[in-house]
């Protein structure tokens, strides 16, 4: 694990249920947010990306829940990169209670390039760059 991005955000009304515990699948928004600022963290845009042709498709989700967040906590998303195949990238995430470091949850997605017309496709060299 070389690059480990962060990103801290509160967590918001909408995302949460009546007790004000963070709904199950607004994790899955934040490991997206983490991806997108692993990426833009790296120098890179993952719009730009895909106006360059390519896109990077979910194959595999896995989220482990360990505590719950609640409304207003202000929560961190760690995200690095794992294995790197000539085609599939994996992302690793953790997902901090900011305040006191306490894991919440604990992930991974697994992703495949593809290209305009959705056909699997190497990754483009010039993503080279973020991937090392």
């Amino acid at each position: 694990m070389s690059f480990v991005s962060e990103t801290t955000f509160h967590v918001r009304y909408l995302e949460t249920d009546a007790q004000g515990v963070v709904n199950h699948a607004h994790y899955v928004a934040y490991l997206e947010e983490g991806r997108s600022s692993y990426i833009r963290q790296r120098g890179h845009s993952y719009a730009a990306m895909e106006r360059a042709g390519h896109v990077l498709a979910v194959t595999d989700l896995q989220i482990h829940y360990h505590k719950a967040a609640v409304y207003d906590d202000r929560v961190t998303v760690r995200t690095w990169l794992g294995e790197t195949r000539s085609r599939t990238l994996t992302f690793h995430y953790q997902i901090l209670r900011t305040d006191s470091g306490e894991e919440l949850v604990s992930g991974m997605t697994k992703h495949i390039c593809l290209d305009r017309a959705g056909n699997v496709s190497r990754i483009p060299q010039e993503w080279q760059q973020w991937i090392e």
